[in-house]
């Protein structure tokens, strides 16, 4: 019988582990302040809880980062697929010099909670309140506690993608149900 190769971790440029860790789908986050709505994409933020709360990276350097400071809301959505180099796009421009919306062709649609714009052509949407900026100085953290969420019934695509964090991405592909395996978390599923 052949010995079995056992497994060997390599050094990885630190500076590069990031990519490891990159979470959850590439958001656009919306805001609105002082009569003009931006949009702008994420994708260093993380899952907080179920209630359901999550935290994004958002720095001064960004033009929607006053708006967020100054009313404390914003909306969370979640792209699909079929929108991704547009979403790339948003965040190579700056919405202090232009409509996101229109630029992009995308839908504001009002939402019930925040003054920020939902965006219709995502897969979903989550109005959301900045519940803690104890991180914000130090690290351009946000707490977000979300207050209303929204579904698109009928997306262009269902699939989101993540950033690996070297300009590619992973598209959502196969769903595997272990439903039947979290004994532990019914109450969560």
């Amino acid at each position: 019988m052949p010995k079995k190769t056992v497994p060997r971790q390599v050094e990885f440029p630190l500076n590069r582990a990031f990519t490891f860790v990159e979470s959850g789908p590439v958001l656009l986050i919306s805001t609105a302040h002082k009569g003009k709505s931006n949009l702008m994409t994420v994708s260093c933020h993380a899952s907080m809880g179920f209630e359901p709360t999550l935290g994004i990276c958002l720095g001064p350097w960004n033009f929607s980062y006053a708006a967020l400071v100054e009313t404390g809301e914003c909306v969370v959505a979640i792209p699909h697929a079929g929108i991704l180099e547009k979403v790339v796009d948003i965040g190579n421009c700056s919405g202090e010099d232009m409509d996101k919306f229109a630029a992009f062709d995308l839908h504001a649609q009002t939402g019930n909670s925040v003054s920020a714009p939902l965006v219709a052509d995502c897969l979903y949407n989550l109005e959301c309140r900045v519940v803690n900026r104890a991180l914000a100085g130090e690290y351009n953290f946000f707490v977000l506690q979300g207050v209303a969420a929204w579904s698109n019934p009928s997306p262009e695509d269902a699939r989101s993608f993540h950033a690996v964090g070297d300009g590619t991405f992973i598209i959502d592909g196969e769903t595997v149900n272990l439903r039947h395996k979290m004994t532990k978390w019914k109450d969560c599923i």
